[in-house]
């Protein structure tokens, strides 16, 4: 008989997989950070329980391109500070990829809220420009002009939180209590460059980054870089505390609160 190969791997490809998956090399973008000061109540106001707001109300858009072996990749995020147990990081509200498999990855192991998305980073000598969009709406901007190279950091570490949970069968609410997750990641760079310019937030329900205005821009850099990431699952949230939050992870969030509909395929 033919393989069928929706049936079972053997314990060898199984192996192999995980063999091959860890020995990825550095991958490397592209991409345009900016950070600025926003409405501290607006910040606070998205950090579901246990995250707090930092001594700064800073947000960060991240758009970048990577040169994935194989097919290049458009990745974003759009994150706020935040702070749990000590540790200071950043609570994305939103990671745009241009690629299934980017999304579903981040999404099922870590908890990413990632969507599919269009991503642009436009670079025409020193003219750059840097979008993300979802629907047909371009609902955060950067451009400006490189206006000067920066030292290049030391690598670091940096944290990422996130919530993962499985909604309910019943559109009750979740399937078990959500966990919180510390993604740690390692971060060199290569090159860094200065830019001069700046933030546009667009209105999109989708995406209601506009409701996290500029109030102070603290910078805007392009370079090169590279991460690996380790996440650990640090407690389990309760689930009435972060149910009001569910919302920032889908488009619809009414489809999730009211179950499969009648006749639904399965």
């Amino acid at each position: 008989m033919a393989r069928v190969r929706y049936g079972a791997r053997t314990e060898a490809e199984i192996a192999a997989a995980r063999t091959a998956s860890s020995r990825l090399p550095d991958i490397w973008s592209t991409g345009v950070v900016a950070v600025w000061e926003s409405d501290p109540d607006a910040v606070a106001a998205v950090l579901p329980p246990p995250l707090k707001p930092t001594g700064r109300p800073l947000v960060r858009v991240n758009i970048s391109k990577v040169d994935l072996p194989g097919y290049p990749l458009g990745a974003g995020s759009f994150a706020v500070a935040a702070a749990h147990d000590g540790v200071e990081g950043w609570y994305p509200l939103v990671m745009p990829m241009t690629h299934e498999r980017a999304l579903t990855g981040g999404r099922e192991v870590f908890g990413e809220p990632k969507k599919l998305g269009e991503v642009t980073v436009e670079r025409e000598g020193l003219v750059v420009r840097a979008a993300l969009a979802r629907h047909g709406i371009e609902f955060a901007e950067v451009r400006g002009a490189v206006s000067g190279p920066l030292p290049l950091p030391e690598p670091t570490r940096k944290t990422d939180f996130y919530f993962k949970f499985l909604p309910a069968v019943d559109g009750s609410g979740f399937d078990a209590d959500p966990v919180l997750v510390h993604c740690v990641r390692n971060e060199k760079v290569r090159k860094l460059e200065r830019i001069t310019g700046d933030v546009v937030l667009r209105e999109s329900m989708y995406d209601p980054v506009a409701d996290l205005p500029v109030r102070e821009l603290v910078g805007i850099t392009i370079g090169e870089k590279t991460t690996d990431q380790k996440g650990t699952v640090v407690e389990r949230v309760d689930a009435q505390a972060l149910l009001p939050y569910i919302h920032q992870r889908y488009d619809d969030p009414q489809q999730i609160l009211d179950g499969p509909p009648q006749g639904s395929a399965r």
